[in-house]
């Protein structure tokens, strides 16, 4: 089972290798990180860099497909090659899937037009904006299209994956394998959660904002 991971420039780690560290624990599973040019790639903060084993060209049809956000998802949503290899594989792909703003990628590609999908909270706008119907759920699978709220909610993703895929036991037993068992210190981790001194904090310096900006004259 081929699962390719798409990198770009300024992707967000997390979006990538918390799915990573699931879904490559599926039987069968070949995990292949993906880019325009295979080489090093780096993440949104600049201090860290993944391999892009192949170029998109090296693999096109995958069984599953994954596309992570982060701040560069504005330039990769402009670059006609991402967009385009996105299309082919989805023609063939058992499932088409994202992290966070990965979904503005896919529906810049054309595959979420009418589709439920969702996103980064500060992202919602947008999606909807490139003809998704957007919904702040944080996994939403909908035919072989999952998208995945923002940055954390890969992992929920990806575990409710593995198990439609290889079942429930082995989805749990990936879960126990990488304890996921999330008891978070604070209660602030949704924007109907944390207090809004704290959502205007995220809103004042959100790198979401400028996308949003930028999707602010496309129509559906």
């Amino acid at each position: 089972m081929d699962i390719a991971i798409v990198l770009y420039d300024r992707f967000t780690a997390l979006d990538a290798i918390g799915p990573y560290e699931v879904l490559s624990r599926l039987p069968g599973a070949r995990v292949t990180f993906l880019a325009a040019q295979a080489g090093p790639v780096r993440t949104d903060t600049g201090m860290l860099t993944l391999v892009a084993e192949r170029s998109l060209e090296e693999l096109s049809s995958p069984e599953i497909v994954l596309v992570p956000g982060g701040p560069g998802e504005v330039a990769a949503r402009a670059g006609e090659e991402m967009l385009a290899w996105l299309r082919e594989a989805d023609r063939t792909s058992t499932w088409t899937t994202s992290v966070c703003t990965g979904s503005l990628i896919l529906a810049a590609a054309g595959l979420l037009r009418g589709v439920r999908a969702t996103s980064h909270w500060l992202a919602m706008d947008a999606l909807a904006a490139l003809g998704a119907e957007a919904t702040s759920q944080r996994v939403v699978f909908e035919g072989k299209i999952v998208t995945a709220a923002g940055v954390s909610a890969g992992i929920d993703m990806a575990l409710a994956l593995a198990g439609r895929i290889a079942g429930r036991e082995v989805a749990e037993a990936i879960q126990l394998s990488i304890e996921y068992d999330p008891q978070p210190p604070f209660d602030a981790g949704s924007p109907q959660k944390a207090p809004r001194e704290i959502r205007e904090l995220i809103e004042a310096g959100s790198r979401f904002r400028s996308a949003a900006e930028q999707q602010s004259g496309v129509t559906g």
